[in-house]
This record gives C-alpha cells, sequence and structure tokens, in this order.
C-alpha cells in the first residue's frame, strides 16, 4: 500500500495531498488569497488566535497549540468565570485578553482564527458570526445541533470566504489514510456492509440535579444563547449538557460522529438513502433524555441507482461495556466485503474469507435425498491474503493511544489559513457526518425508518422528519443569525 507522510508539528508541514482539496468557493465566491491573507497575519508571521470555551476538549486544544512556533494565543472566551481565569492563566500569555461575550473578542483584528469547543448547540452560531467578522474557525464535532445548521455553515464559509475545519480528526491517522487505499484497490471484494458499535458502563448514572440558581460567575443565559430557555440545574450546563436534547444529540452525535466520518471518508460515500434507529433511556437512573440504548442503519447508495452500496449497522450502549463477551466489533470498524473483511481502529487490519464450494456450506444433517445438492471434495483456501498496515493502534471509542490526530488537524488547519486551499476535515464534510448521525436521531424519535436525498439534502415523503431539520433560534440570537446569512 502506498504510505502516507506523518507531519512534523511546525508550520513546514507539507499538505496532505488529496484529490478532494480545491480552493474554496466557487466562481465569484469572495475568497482571499494567500498572499493578501498573509499581509493580515500578526507580527513575525505568527497567527493570533482566540479560544471560545475551557472545558475538557477546550483545555486540549490550548495544550496543542503551545507545540506550534507560528500561533499567538490572544485571548480566551467563557461564560464561567473561574474557568476563564484559569484558561487565560493557561494560555501563558501575559498580554492574553479575556471575554465572557465571544462577539466582543470577534472585534479584536489581531485575532485571524477562533476555536469553538463550547456546547454542541453554540457550534453553528458562533461559527456563522466568526465567518461575518473575517475569522477563520476550527469547530468541535458535532458541528450541529441540527441538520440545517450545517447548511448555514456551509454558506457562511464560502459567503465569507473563511476556512472552517471540523474536529473529526481521526481521519488525519496513517492507519484511517491507508485503509481508504485498501478499500479502493478492490482487495476485499465488494464491500456491503459495515459495522460498529460504542460499549461503556456508567450505571447507574450521573443522578438527578434539581433545579437551583446558577453557580456565581455562571452566565446561564448567555450558556444558553439561542437555545430555549430552561431551568437551570447542575447538569444543564458544564460538563453534562451532553445527556439533553436542546444542546447535544446524545453518543451518536459525540462518539459516533467520529467512527461515521470515518466510514464517510474511506468509503468515499455523500449519505445516505434510507436510516432507520431505535432505543431511547433504558437502564440510566439519571435526568439525562438521550438514548443510553440506541441501534440504528443507514443505507447507502451506490455509484448509480441500479448499483446497491452498502449498509452500516451502529451499537450504542452506556449500560454494560461487554467486557466479557468477546466481539469483533469492539476491536473497531468492519468493513466486510465478499473476499474479507478490514478491522479499523487506528490501524487496519485484513482478514480473510475462505473460498470453496458454495454447495459445501449446505447443512448435511442426514444427508440429502434424491435431487438434493451433491456435495464436492474442494477444500475452503482463502480468497486474499490476510495484512496488516504500519499505522499505529488506538482505542476504538475514544481514539486514544494512536498518533496525535488532533494536533494534527489543528496543523492542518493553519497550513489552510495560509494556503487558502481545502483542509482535510472540511466543513462540507463534517455536515455530512452530521446528517447521517441527526437522521438516526430523528427516526430514533418518530419510531420509522427516514428517507432520505443525500443530493438534494432533504427527507422524501415525511414532512414531520422535515420538520425536525431545523429549530427556531431564542431571541436575540435568531436575528444574530438572518443578519449573517440567508435562512
Amino acid at each position: 500500500m502506498q504510505e502516507s507522510p506523518t507531519p512534523a508539528l511546525d508550520n513546514t508541514i507539507e499538505a496532505r495531498k488529496t484529490t478532494r482539496r480545491v480552493f474554496l468557493g466557487a466562481a465569484g465566491a469572495a475568497v482571499m488569497s494567500a498572499a493578501s491573507y498573509m499581509r493580515v497575519l500578526g507580527a513575525n508571521d505568527r497567527i493570533g488566535i482566540g479560544a471560545i470555551g475551557f472545558g475538557l476538549i477546550g483545555k486540549q486544544h490550548i495544550a496543542d497549540l503551545k507545540k506550534f512556533k507560528d500561533v499567538d494565543l490572544l485571548s480566551m472566551c467563557d461564560v464561567y468565570k473561574p474557568r476563564l481565569d484559569e484558561g487565560l492563566a493557561y494560555l501563558e500569555n501575559p498580554n492574553a485578553r479575556g471575554y465572557n461575550d465571544f462577539r466582543k473578542m470577534y472585534e479584536n483584528k489581531d485575532i485571524q482564527g477562533v476555536v469553538i469547543a463550547t456546547p454542541d448547540h453554540w457550534h453553528a452560531l458562533q461559527t456563522i458570526l466568526a465567518c461575518q467578522a473575517g475569522k477563520d474557525v476550527y469547530v468541535e464535532k458535532p458541528m450541529t445541533l441540527f441538520l440545517d445548521e450545517g447548511k448555514w455553515m456551509i454558506q457562511a464559509a464560502r459567503k465569507y470566504g473563511r476556512i472552517v475545519v471540523v474536529g473529526t480528526q481521526r481521519r488525519h491517522g496513517k492507519g484511517v489514510l491507508d485503509s481508504k487505499n485498501v478499500i479502493d484497490s478492490g482487495v476485499l471484494g465488494k464491500i456491503h456492509s459495515i459495522r460498529w458499535s460504542s460499549f461503556r458502563n456508567v450505571y447507574p448514572g450521573f443522578g438527578r440535579a434539581p433545579e437551583s440558581e446558577p453557580p456565581a460567575g455562571f452566565n446561564y443565559d448567555m450558556w444558553l444563547g439561542p437555545a430555549e430557555k430552561k431551568p437551570y440545574t447542575a447538569h444543564r450546563g458544564i460538563y453534562h449538557f451532553r445527556w439533553f436534547w436542546d444542546y447535544s444529540g446524545g453518543q451518536m452525535t459525540n462518539l459516533g460522529a467520529h467512527i461515521i466520518d470515518q466510514v464517510l471518508y474511506v468509503m468515499n460515500a455523500k449519505g445516505p438513502t434510507m436510516v432507520s434507529s431505535f432505543g431511547g433511556r433504558y437502564a440510566l437512573e439519571d435526568d439525562g433524555e438521550t438514548p443510553d440504548l440506541q441501534d440504528a442503519m443507514w443505507v447507502f447508495p451506490g455509484p448509480d441507482p441500479k448499483t446497491p452500496g452498502f449498509t452500516m449497522n451502529a451499537t450504542i450502549r452506556e449500560a454494560n461495556a461487554c467486557r466479557s463477551i468477546p466481539d469483533a466489533e469492539a476491536r473497531g470498524q468492519l468493513y466486510l466485503g465478499t473476499k474479507g473483511t478490514m478491522v479499523l481502529a487506528g490501524n487496519w487490519e485484513v482478514l480473510p474469507e475462505l473460498k470453496g464450494d458454495p454447495i459445501n456450506d449446505i447443512p448435511r444433517f442426514s444427508g440429502h435425498p434424491a435431487g438434493g445438492p451433491v456435495y464436492s471434495d474442494t477444500k475452503p483456501t482463502p480468497w486474499i491474503q490476510a495484512s496488516k498496515g504500519k499505522g499505529m493502534e488506538s482505542d476504538a471509542r475514544y481514539g486514544f493511544g494512536g498518533e496525535d490526530t488532533l494536533a494534527m488537524n489543528k496543523q492542518d488547519w493553519l497550513n489552510s489559513m495560509r494556503t487558502r486551499k481545502r483542509p482535510l476535515c472540511d466543513v462540507e464534510d463534517g455536515h455530512r457526518v452530521s446528517i447521517a448521525c441527526h437522521l438516526a436521531n430523528i427516526s430514533l424519535k418518530l419510531g420509522r425508518t427516514i428517507r432520505w436525498d443525500p443530493e438534494k439534502e432533504q427527507t422524501v415523503g415525511d414532512r414531520e422528519a422535515a420538520a425536525m431539520c431545523v429549530k427556531q433560534y431564542r431571541a436575540p440570537w435568531d436575528k444574530s443569525l438572518k443578519d449573517a446569512i440567508k435562512v
């Protein structure tokens, strides 16, 4: 297999070569040239970065950005003052400025790029307004809370000529890039199905938090932003937001987004045509809303309407880690082909299927009566050779233990900010991942299969499902959105 370059953590990295990279925008789009953009960089040709959100992943982004010689960490924004203070200190820049309103930070002309690591319900609007303010964006996944937000983000990125990178960084890994070559080579035969799972056990859950006043220094109204106003509880804020539909899509849009992104990338898939999902809050005894059990299936089309594509099956469990049951899916994603299976989790491995006389696989029992199948002496042999990539193994669920793809993704963002070339994890890629996640959640909520047109990006024959693709922002954020783009 062709080996892919492993980037160093500095600004001399060669941008990864991929046929998917093109200069931003269609004809007539207001895209800066690389030369003109270089003229607005900060002192000593350094890129000024502002960070929004100093939570678990926000802190990690700062840790990564400290590794780059061409970055100035200029500001921190958070609506919880203790975190804002801690984040400012962590920047280790005595001149860095703190903000509790990201819009004020966007007014800082020394900032060329912003890292958005806020709760999911803020990702889209903060990205759109950053584009309007002339900032390039690194936004965490899941990119959106509901489906149409992705369309708005693409519109903003193209309208204002901005680079928008999404935190689906695992596709940067050498093993993932090389696994794409394995699939493209056809060695596995026809890939007809893909399976993945995410198992863990947090039973009995995180408890129930009563309504209360927000803690001192926490601007809850600003934290809610465009989301519907609800009474404060300790779980509606800080870390536990992920278990509420108002702010997140649960583990499907959290861990699922990482895995689905790899599948779409490796399989060159644009989107599904049908999605079915079932599950709910079955076992955890807390105040969470998003599923602790979810099963989903997506049907993807082939190269033309008459050619079947493949199915993707997912299993998510939050109250059983399957520790006592050997399960191939727990190793990573399974790409099932007619001649072999590829397991992908940071690195890839090909396991061959056996070729033999199909008649010999029919049950024998006491033997077939006259006219039945006639068995042969053909011995099964492997269709293909077993093989394994040279990438780094990683935890199938969280991606730990492999390459530092988080830092690699930010390096690619910085490169694209300079060259204005399409990044590997572009806003359009993040949108397609979010579509697949959101359709599964819509199917779960409605209890039926959702049909989808991946070209038109709309539901087929289901008004109720179509209505769930968009939500109304709370005032005054609805006006901010409409002032920035066409809604």
